[in-house]
């Protein structure tokens, strides 16, 4: 039987991978019905400490014993079903018994988001504010360590708040819980990006299992694989693909907080290389990136580290890059670290999770594509044809369909750029209580992802957002791109760039760029400002508006990404103040 190893001088024994519990692959009429099943067996999760040390094994049956008490103390605290339950989303035992339990009641569980290192006090109880006026639930419940931020945010918006110790202290008498069936809601997911008008995403049981299934069809679970993740539960990849899924396909899972991988990200290739199993481990691209620059000073590499049972390396939530994977299997490659076990995929919440996923085994396949096919516009041939590589996120999972379509709706043929829609049993049920917002995406069944991109034999590839689309004399740009061409120059990371178009004095459009700026001379800034326009000039033909602002100035999703549409917002109304470049 294998498993991850026990660090030195370790009691606990974590769950095993293999089971003689028959496997199901999310083949159930609800998530209840699955966490039942699950419980049947000895597989469940296991939570590490900041340096990987297992501090907690939380069996299914045990979590399974937890949720129904939960169940049942919602239920005696006049929880009905269809009411919303908030659930600050801490990577730990006690929101996966609350979030269960709120399915068990026929409530509807919404995880948020913990606050994070940057924006302060204020603009976490703002952020769980908003949302909690979104979701309208009937209580807030959270770790007693950020009792005060809470309780602020449920008292502005006027419902019960209170700790989950607290909480899980009362009764929990021998109550009725309700039959549930496959198209009652399951739970309220927020979409990424929602921050001033968030979009709840409403899920069903039915939905919820079809995506499961899909996927774990899709990764080819088999009875030795092990999750790994650090992923934030408040987040679809996180809580469906890390969490959810586990429960539903009978997979044990290893989990560090997200928090904790911040501070040390190699903890998480830590604990793959001790699963004595195949791993199973999703991030986004930024968590390849961090590891790789993290490692790449130290010379123990392949003493550390032994990452060949890492069977599939999977990469969402934000544009793959091709670069930040080759740095990736350079550094890792004397760890037994294998190319092809990157699985590129494509999902989003309003999807349940998932769309395409690259078959296993297939690797990172891209293709170069000439920027004029990207913007739609005819090309200069006074200037030689730049190209972007463009990264193929697979098929279409199981009982999904996928296709492209143009401005008029129609569909288009293979190597054809248009709006992604896609179409299945796991679509979303609605925006909660948004029929404007649900109408304007979802089209005969259709949903509009918002995305942009084309096919090649029942292949995806994503070229960017189209809402981000920068247009300048009638000529698109990619805000990647732009960032992308900065991020070259010497001393910036992923995430330090924000590209968008501003209104000139003139009333045209051109480009601004606000860049994280980690330099005090003031010659120097002015120095990179100067190189920064260039740069951008090269790309766009034209000179732009850069702005130097102070490091963790631009806002980011609840999943981490940045928020363009944000940072565009705060600059315009003075929120965000860029550095003065007088010498």
């Amino acid at each position: 039987m294998t498993q991850i190893a026990p660090t030195a001088g370790a009691t606990l024994e974590p769950t095993p991978n293999a089971d003689t519990l028959p496997r199901r692959l999310a083949d159930f009429a609800t998530f209840a019905d699955a966490i039942d099943y699950a419980a049947t067996g000895s597989r469940g999760l296991n939570f590490h400490d900041p340096r990987g040390k297992l501090t907690r094994v939380y069996p299914y049956s045990e979590l399974r014993d937890d949720a129904l008490a939960m169940a049942r103390r919602l239920v005696a605290a006049g929880v009905k079903p269809g009411d919303r339950i908030a659930l600050v989303a801490e990577t730990g035992t006690d929101f996966a018994a609350l979030f269960c339990g709120a399915v068990y009641a026929g409530a509807w569980p919404v995880p948020l988001p913990l606050p994070t290192s940057f924006g302060g006090k204020e603009s976490y109880i703002d952020q769980l504010a908003v949302q909690l006026q979104s979701s309208d639930p009937l209580m807030l419940l959270y770790p007693a360590e950020i009792d005060a931020m809470a309780s602020a945010a449920a008292e502005r918006q006027g419902c019960k708040g209170i700790d989950w110790t607290t909480f899980a202290a009362q009764a929990a008498p021998d109550v009725a819980l309700p039959e549930l069936s496959p198209d009652d809601i399951c739970y309220l997911q927020y979409s990424s990006g929602s921050t001033r008008f968030p979009h709840g995403v409403t899920v069903t049981h039915r939905a919820l299992m079809s995506n499961l299934a899909a996927h774990s069809h899709g990764m080819r679970v088999g009875d030795n694989d092990r999750c790994i993740s650090w992923l934030p539960w408040y987040h679809d990849m996180g809580l469906v693909g890390c969490f959810l899924s586990l429960i539903a396909n009978q997979v044990s899972g290893d989990y560090l907080k997200t928090e904790d991988f911040a501070r040390r990200p190699l903890a998480w290739l830590d604990l793959i290389s001790r699963n004595e199993g195949l791993s199973i481990s999703y991030s986004p691209t930024f968590g390849y990136d961090i590891c790789a620059r993290r490692i790449s000073s130290q010379s123990n590499v392949a003493e550390r580290f032994d990452l060949s049972r890492w069977r599939l390396a999977g990469n969402g939530a934000d544009m793959i890059r091709p670069d930040v994977m080759q740095n990736f299997v350079d550094a890792f490659a004397d760890a037994g670290f294998k190319a092809n076990a990157f699985t590129p995929s494509y999902g989003l919440a309003e999807a349940t999770l998932a769309v395409t996923i690259m078959p296993p085994g297939e690797g990172i396949r891209v293709e170069l594509v000439e920027e004029e096919r990207l913007s739609g516009t005819p090309r200069d041939l006074s200037r030689p044809a730049r190209y972007r590589a463009i990264v193929n996120c697979g098929k279409a999972v199981k009982d999904m369909e996928v296709v492209i379509r143009g401005e008029e709706g129609h569909e288009l043929a293979d190597h054809m750029i248009g709006k992604v829609w896609c179409s299945g049993p796991s679509v979303m049920h609605s925006y909660f209580r948004d029929p404007e917002a649900t109408d304007a995406c979802i089209v005969d069944g259709w949903l509009d992802t918002g995305d942009m991109g084309y096919m090649v034999n029942g292949y995806l590839f994503i070229v960017g957002r189209a809402k981000d689309m920068i247009i300048i004399n009638g000529k698109n740009h990619w805000p990647q791109d732009i960032e992308w061409a900065v991020e070259q120059l010497p001393g910036f990371h992923q995430g330090d760039i924000a590209a968008f178009a501003v209104q000139a004095d003139n009333g045209e459009e051109v480009p601004a760029v606000l860049v994280h700026c980690r330099i005090s001379d003031p010659f120097e800034r002015i120095k990179l400002h100067d190189q920064i326009r260039d740069k951008v000039r090269s790309i766009t033909g034209m000179n732009c508006v850069v702005e130097l602002v102070p490091p963790r100035t631009l806002p980011r999703t609840s999943s981490g990404k940045l928020s363009r549409a944000k940072a565009k917002k705060l600059y315009l109304s003075g929120e965000i103040e860029p550095y003065s470049l007088a010498a």
